[in-house]
């Protein structure tokens, strides 16, 4: 018996709050509330992917960088050079082969480039990104 009137307490509690939450959407001001928050989640959700795509290039970039180096222990800085630049197309960083500094150290190779990425949010806020990357392995 007690166990049944748990569950009729629940279920009853349930249906107040459908009760509750159908009367906020229903209402004017809570539609247009709900409305508004919901577009100012979305609005953040695609400004957070836009700012945080080009530094998502960048560490996937540094770490693919670092990986050619550590490989290309035969030192051809030709083809170390168009490795590195092959992996900047694929993950479309904006830089020419020739930005592409590659010299061959007692310890290995050394890679550097640099470039910059201008993110531009819906024409209201532009935000230019420098990015560096200098690895040795």
């Amino acid at each position: 018996m007690g166990r049944r009137k748990k569950l009729g307490e629940i279920r009853k509690d349930w249906e107040f709050d459908t009760l509750r939450r159908a009367q906020i959407i229903n209402n004017e001001k809570g539609f247009f509330k709900f409305v508004f928050v919901l577009l100012i989640i979305a609005f953040l959700m695609y400004a957070g992917f836009q700012l945080g795509m080009p530094y998502y290039r960048y560490t996937s970039f540094r770490t693919d960088v670092e990986e050619i180096a550590r490989v290309s222990v035969a030192g051809d800085i030709d083809k170390t050079r168009a490795q590195v630049f092959e992996r900047a197309q694929e993950v479309n960083i904006p830089i020419k082969e020739q930005d592409i500094e590659v010299i061959k150290t007692t310890r290995g190779m050394r890679v550097k480039t640099a470039w910059s990425e201008t993110v531009d949010i819906l024409g209201i806020y532009q935000k230019t990104f420098d990015f560096k990357i200098d690895v040795e392995e």
